[in-house]
């Protein structure tokens, strides 16, 4: 199957954006890492070393990753004419990309190289990412 062109467009586009986000991320654990005393009650200073910057490139490989999966198994089902195989076929996407991710944020959270938080918020971006889109093209009126 070829993917479509404009598969490769919303995946650059997500990839942009989810890349811009991480980099802010990076920057908060910078400035908070800065600002909160390495002395704070219940340990509650921030760390900014190789583990967030690791958490967060995987992060951002595994938010994207799951978002060019959807799109061409979207591209798929557009393809299809039997309407209860287009759907099994989208569910069957879902379980697993939400079973990747569950696997990545265990991940995060078991192996000692990967800062937890920086592993799971990129998760999060690629979704703020098609809202603000959204949100600025109804803006525009298209």
């Amino acid at each position: 199957m070829k993917i479509q062109p404009a598969v490769k467009t919303e995946t650059g586009k997500i990839a942009l954006g989810t890349g811009i986000g991480v980099l802010v991320m990076f920057l908060v654990f910078f400035v908070l890492h800065m600002v909160v005393p390495q002395d704070a009650p219940f340990n509650l200073a921030v760390p900014f070393d190789y583990k967030v910057i690791l958490g967060g490139i995987c992060g951002f490989l595994v938010a994207v990753g799951n978002f060019f999966w959807m799109a061409i198994t979207v591209q798929k089902v557009a393809s299809m004419d039997d309407e209860k195989q287009a759907r099994s076929t989208m569910g069957v996407s879902y379980r697993y990309r939400t079973l990747l991710q569950l696997l990545w944020v265990i991940l995060a959270i078991v192996v000692p190289v990967f800062n937890l938080v920086a592993g799971i918020v990129p998760l999060f971006i690629p979704s703020l990412v098609i809202k603000l889109r959204g949100i600025i093209s109804a803006g525009k009126g298209g």
